[in-house]
């Protein structure tokens, strides 16, 4: 059952059949992990809500899926984790204390997450792996093409990557990947793909697009087909919700979303991957978070300078710290 996160938004109906030219406008993200590696932070704040600066990592993903033209979000959520819709929906009596106080930046940061999508939620009973969490949304998704984007890593603003991600799945039909290129000693942390060049036919979406034959989980340096690992973006047919269902559990009982696109990618679908270059921020563990609150601060306009010139001091003070220690 879906159950909305906003008291005038329904769950939209009908179905519409997953064809090349038809767009995918919903996303789904998983959201109902326990966040183990953020303890005891994540006790009672879900690790989506972590601040970057002052915005939660969940906004900034968010956002990136309304620039990108999907409006429509269903979050898998699970014990804990309904303060996430809170921080979409609105606040009229902090609004009137902003508004009281003539704080019209301050207002307006406040108002900007319910503007950005219709929210929805939906829960995962289990942990039992991202492919269960992904077909939990099916009556959601209603047989369309959709988004799937991780809830602990965003990209850049000012190179996105779900548009060109939208019109080359629009065009194919099939199921469309993010990679990133990763040093050979990362490649056993990441799903591996082996690829081909594209065919000639496909549309220009103004990144490097490669064809995708194989993909292999975490393998070891001299195991891996290239250095090109899957990160948290997906656009997936609706055929997808079937792949889950016939799919064995795989390590720890799970459910695997990589499993069920290697289905498809066997039965014929087509698989294409966009290889993204950009800065992408991966939150999903303490470094990964550290570093992308301290890139985003040195970046704002407001808080950027001071920061930039305390964090140049205090890492000064660090390597002369260490010095004087050794000698």
């Amino acid at each position: 059952m879906v159950d909305s996160a906003r008291a005038t938004t329904e769950t939209p109906g009908g179905s519409t059949p997953s064809t090349p030219e038809h767009r995918a406008v919903k996303a789904v993200i998983p959201a109902a992990g326990l966040a183990t590696r953020f303890l005891p932070a994540t006790k009672a704040v879900p690790k989506e809500l972590l601040p970057v600066v002052d915005r939660p990592v969940l906004e900034y993903i968010v956002k990136e899926a309304s620039d990108a033209g999907i409006k429509d979000i269903l979050l898998i959520t699970g014990r804990g984790k309904t303060s996430m819709v809170d921080h979409f929906d609105r606040r009229p009596d902090l609004e009137a204390r902003l508004i009281e106080k003539g704080d019209e930046e301050r207002l307006a940061a406040v108002r900007r997450p319910s503007d950005l999508a219709d929210i929805y939620t939906c829960r995962q009973h289990e942990p039992l792996g991202l492919g269960h969490a992904v077909g939990v949304g099916e009556s959601h998704v209603a047989g369309e093409p959709f988004a799937v984007l991780l809830g602990d890593e965003f990209v850049d603003e000012s190179s996105p990557l779900l548009p060109a991600m939208v019109e080359l799945q629009a065009h194919t039909g099939g199921i469309v990947l993010a990679f990133i290129e990763v040093e050979p000693e990362e490649v056993r942390r990441y799903g591996i793909a082996s690829v081909s060049p594209a065919e000639a036919d496909l549309p220009d979406v103004g990144q490097e697009v490669v064809r995708v034959t194989g993909l292999v989980e975490k393998p070891t340096p001299e195991e891996a087909p290239s250095n090109l690992a899957v990160v948290g973006r997906y656009i997936l047919p609706a055929t997808i919700f079937d792949a889950i269902k016939r799919v064995k559990p795989g390590s720890g009982g799970e459910i695997q979303l990589t499993d069920a696109m290697a289905l498809l990618l066997s039965e014929g679908t087509p698989v294409h991957g966009i290889i993204y270059r950009g800065i992408r921020y991966d939150t999903g563990q303490p470094l990964g978070y550290l570093q992308a609150v301290v890139q985003l601060a040195a970046q704002r306009s407001d808080i950027g300078p001071a920061f930039t010139t305390w964090l140049r001091g205090f890492i000064g003070g660090i390597g002369n710290s260490e010095g004087s220690t050794a000698s």
